[in-house]
């Protein structure tokens, strides 16, 4: 089984002041280079990085790593644009599915990823998703039969993958993931997970 991951981290992180959260670091690792080192280490296929803005800050953070880096030239349309760009470079490559991940989930490790494949295995679903949230939603990190990607290229503006789980949850199947309720949007998120009190947070909803 081919697997393509494809890392979005174009966003410009307008909400934590213009600081690029991809930057942020995790025991001395940005996260951008956490969660490619994660991608990797699945040795199922290749990793796609897509950036956009401060992409000439954020691309040295990924020197010497075995990635292919794709950029967003539309960025600012929002995480669809991105999504566009991340599963049209699989065109030309040989590919069964494809891991869609986030750079802002700072507990995305390949041991979830690898959980992800492992349910798809034991399913045969086209779509395998992570559960979390207070809403309980299914999200990303979540993995695509490739039969599905050209409905990504429908996306637009901030529609991400989650309305395609949505909608084909029939086809569905889910992994629980509570932690994956922590991302870095604002200031306010940041403290909390340097502080852990998102981590407890995240952990009582289970």
């Amino acid at each position: 089984m081919h697997i393509v991951t494809i890392i979005l981290a174009a966003g410009a992180s307008t909400r934590l002041g213009g600081k690029p959260k991809q930057l942020l670091t995790d025991n001395g690792t940005t996260l951008v280079r956490q969660i490619a080192d994660a991608a990797l280490s699945l040795q199922a296929g290749p990793v796609i990085v897509v950036l956009g803005a401060n992409q000439e800050k954020i691309q040295p953070e990924l020197f010497n790593l075995p990635v292919c880096i794709a950029l967003n030239p539309s960025w600012q349309e929002g995480i669809a644009s991105s999504l566009r760009v991340g599963v049209n470079t699989l065109a030309d490559i040989a590919v069964d599915f494809f891991l869609v991940v986030l750079t802002d989930q700072p507990y995305v490790t390949a041991s979830l990823l690898r959980q992800l494949i492992t349910r798809q295995q034991q399913t045969g679903r086209g779509i395998v998703a992570c559960r979390y949230g207070e809403a309980d939603h299914l999200g990303v990190p979540a993995l695509f039969d490739i039969r599905y990607g050209p409905e990504f290229m429908n996306l637009s503006g901030d529609m991400g993958a989650r309305k395609l789980i949505k909608q084909y949850a029939g086809d569905c199947a889910e992994i629980p993931f509570p932690l994956a309720a922590i991302d870095l949007d604002t200031v306010q998120d940041v403290e909390a997970w340097r502080s852990g009190s998102s981590v407890r947070g995240a952990r009582s909803t289970e």
